[in-house]
């Protein structure tokens, strides 16, 4: 990150930004400053991580379980009569 902010502003930029913050709030605000930004950019942090945690936690919890197997229908196949399969027609070869 101090790469990228000092890719776009250099040292003079920055002294001077430094200056005009003393001059606007005065030297006993900025420690309060500094102090609410740091706390800031840590409960920021803190958020990220929890999300971060909770997506990850997401990911490997693995809930899916397999469906329970199913129940085959027998009764279907016992009102058939007896002698059902002797009445199938016999497969007859084509001989050409």
């Amino acid at each position: 990150m101090n790469t990228l902010f000092a890719a776009f502003l250099g040292g003079w930029e920055i002294v001077l930004i430094l200056a005009v913050v003393l001059i606007l709030f005065g030297a006993k605000k900025l420690p309060e400053l500094a102090k609410g930004l740091g706390s800031g950019i840590k409960e920021f942090k803190k958020a990220t991580r929890e999300v971060t945690d909770e997506i990850q936690s997401a990911v490997d919890e693995d809930n899916y379980s397999s469906p329970p197997p199913r129940k085959i229908d027998y009764s279907a196949q016992k009102n058939l009569p007896e002698n059902a399969e002797s009445k199938a027609v016999p497969h007859t070869e084509n001989k050409a």
